[in-house]
């Protein structure tokens, strides 16, 4: 049987953007696209430390959703770019609230990939009767030994770009990973934090797909490279503050909602035990493990199920 694969959406354009002040001196970035009287849809995006980009709108239908993106504490167009302090899973999950009543939205699906689909399960957990239903990709629960297998173990299947992360630096400090790029990117002095924060970035990046991707023709700034760089060793460094196996335990609370949860099988970033984990934990979940693709939202197959899923949210509510 032919597999036909699902494309994106046509590109589309905002119709309300802004900056929503919190208690803490962060400026939280959001947007909204679609049909402003469409069902609500809140993107969470991965990282720590990414931020959002205009190809994410492009999961779902604009004449359906209303579409609503926002930049994580210190991302992106968030304000003060790169910064730690007052940046906590918990903090997110505020800023995620603050942003629902300022937009008079009782109820959203919420959609959130590799470390968006931790936020998403924690926010879900935390506030589920707002929750209608969850689209989770690349499944990371920031565990520790997810996390080791992101900065050690990972070696295993790339170990040309492992050897390049970890060449980068002198070989005394070759044994603590985290603490020797976190002394460098986190200097006050670009010409120190930049090129760390590059290499950092890189060698994820360069494991986020089955097959080779063509160099990419965007620039990006060093301003941007060491923020994201920051934001996730803030939160590698603190298990980005939540007990990732009181999530699995937990997972079973949201048995009552309609989850997808999308699962490259080469994934190296977020190896796919933790989706089939959590799967188990939510017996009424749907488990699409696509069979010729790694990490990224980007890959075919993911690309595909994700926005079946979303189609296939959209059908569930017109039947409800």
């Amino acid at each position: 049987m032919q597999i036909v694969l699902k494309n994106l959406f046509p590109e589309i354009q905002t119709f309300n953007q802004g900056l929503l002040n919190t208690d803490n001196s962060h400026q939280i970035y959001y947007e909204e696209c679609g049909n402003p009287n469409g069902y609500p849809v809140i993107f969470l995006h991965g990282g720590p430390g990414s931020g959002c980009n205009p190809s994410q709108r492009r999961f779902f239908d604009p004449d359906f959703y209303r579409i609503i993106l926002f930049d994580q504490r210190g991302c992106g167009r968030s304000l003060p770019l790169g910064e730690t302090q007052h940046n906590t899973t918990q903090d997110l999950i505020a800023d995620m609230e603050l942003i629902r009543t300022q937009l008079n939205i009782s109820q959203w699906l919420v959609f959130g990939g590799s470390w968006g689909s931790t936020l998403a399960l924690a926010y879900a957990l935390a506030h589920q009767a707002h929750v209608s239903g969850l689209i989770l990709r690349g499944i990371f629960l920031s565990r520790a030994e997810e996390i080791e297998w992101f900065l050690h173990d990972a070696r295993q299947f790339y170990p040309e770009n492992w050897q390049q992360l970890v060449s980068f630096l002198p070989e005394q400090e070759q044994s603590n990973l985290l603490e020797a790029y976190a002394s460098r990117i986190f200097n006050s002095d670009p010409a120190i934090a930049a090129p760390a924060a590059k290499q950092w970035n890189t060698y994820e990046s360069s494991i986020l797909t089955l097959l080779p991707r063509a160099p990419s023709d965007n620039a990006v700034s060093d301003q941007i490279e060491i923020a994201r760089a920051r934001v996730q060793i803030h939160y590698i460094k603190h298990l980005c503050f939540v007990d990732g196996h009181a999530i699995l335990q937990k997972a079973e609370r949201l048995n009552s909602l309609p989850i997808h949860i999308v699962q490259g099988r080469y994934d190296m970033v977020c190896p796919p035990v933790s989706a089939w984990e959590l799967s188990q934990r939510l017996p009424q979940a749907a488990l699409t493990m696509v069979a010729d693709a790694g990490h990224s939202a980007m890959e075919a197959g993911i690309t595909s199920a994700l926005v079946g899923a979303t189609e296939q949210f959209k059908a569930y509510l017109k039947k409800s």
